[in-house]
């Protein structure tokens, strides 16, 4: 073929290319296709790395809103980013969240472990801690790769390894440091100790307090002995559905659909929380814990949670960062 026609022929294939593209609707990238079906023990990177600049942070109420800033860095130290199993670097973030500042019951319970819509995140934040870091305890990580069928892994479960550092912690790819689990360098520095109530170690989406473990063994007497509290969520027995209806193998916590809710088998509801006094509700309110077994960090809500995810990880809108 002459040479003075390949011009055009290539101009016009990549005009084909871009009409095509153009064409195509918006959408996420592929879901990675993960086929193990068995729970791992976590091998945790270790929290040796200090944070690039300074942890910002801060609260204020403003009529029924409590306002919430960050740029998402901890205090904390914590593992190396990158790593093998999360390829992003810790980022500054702009957080500037609302919640309500007088958060009421809803006569349903939310679950976080739901749809966002068709190009949204298969979870969503379930709240933030009070150094500014989201509790965001969901992956993006299904069987096959197929949201629809629900399989979705657990993050610490461990089939599917994604470098979570010893806080149970790592990156999105936006640079958004988060919790899994447990964050121990955190709570840590809280003083957290069984021989008293646990601080406040966070605000959930619906505007309910987040504490950690321990509190009153009755829940309407501060004077009462410190219990750990537990979770009612228990490992269902038998085999998950195999073939089409899903990946088979035992139930181990690989996956969130491998527990269920168990009525009064712990002394925390299907919301990872109860009605309760603490030091700084001394009038009582309800409250959410963290526990040392599943769900760790509640995976449902009991009041109504507004969105704590937007463009860049954030609320929608975003903001600077905050000042001291």
């Amino acid at each position: 073929m002459p040479s003075h026609r390949l011009v055009p022929i290539i101009f016009t294939c990549a005009a084909l290319m871009l009409a095509i593209a153009v064409a195509q609707p918006p959408g996420p990238p592929p879901m990675r296709r993960h086929t193990s079906t068995t729970a791992q023990p976590l091998r945790l990177v270790p929290a040796t790395q200090s944070t690039r600049g300074q942890s910002l942070h801060r609260e204020r109420v403003e009529g029924e809103l409590r306002i919430l800033e960050s740029n998402g860095i901890p205090e904390h130290r914590v593992g190396a980013f990158p790593n093998r199993g999360n390829p992003h670097s810790i980022e500054f973030q702009r957080y500037h969240f609302e919640i309500p500042a007088n958060p009421k019951a809803a006569d349903e319970v939310t679950s976080l472990h739901s749809g966002a819509g068709l190009y949204g995140p298969p979870n969503r934040p379930f709240g933030v801690a009070r150094n500014g870091v989201l509790f965001d305890p969901g992956t993006a990580e299904y069987w096959q790769g197929n949201r629809e069928a629900d399989w979705n892994y657990e993050a610490i479960g461990g089939a599917v390894p994604l470098g979570l550092d010893v806080n149970m912690a790592h990156v999105q790819p936006n640079g958004a440091y988060h919790y899994h689990g447990l964050p121990t360098s955190y709570l840590r520095s809280l003083g957290l100790s069984q021989e008293q109530h646990s601080p406040q170690v966070g605000w959930a989406a619906d505007g309910f307090p987040i504490y950690a473990l321990f509190g009153y063994e009755d829940p309407m007497d501060p004077n009462s002995p410190i219990v750990e509290l537990t979770s009612s969520f228990q490992l269902k027995s038998g085999s998950r559905p195999d073939g089409r209806a899903g990946p088979g193998g035992k139930y181990d916590g690989a996956f969130v659909r491998d527990y269920e809710y168990v009525a009064e088998s712990g002394t925390l509801d299907e919301c990872n929380g109860r009605y309760c006094v603490t030091p700084e509700f001394p009038d009582g309110t309800y409250a959410y814990f963290l526990t040392s077994q599943w769900p760790v960090v509640p995976r449902n809500f009991r009041g109504t949670p507004v969105n704590l995810r937007g463009p860049g990880g954030g609320p929608p809108g975003g903001g600077p960062p905050p000042r001291r």
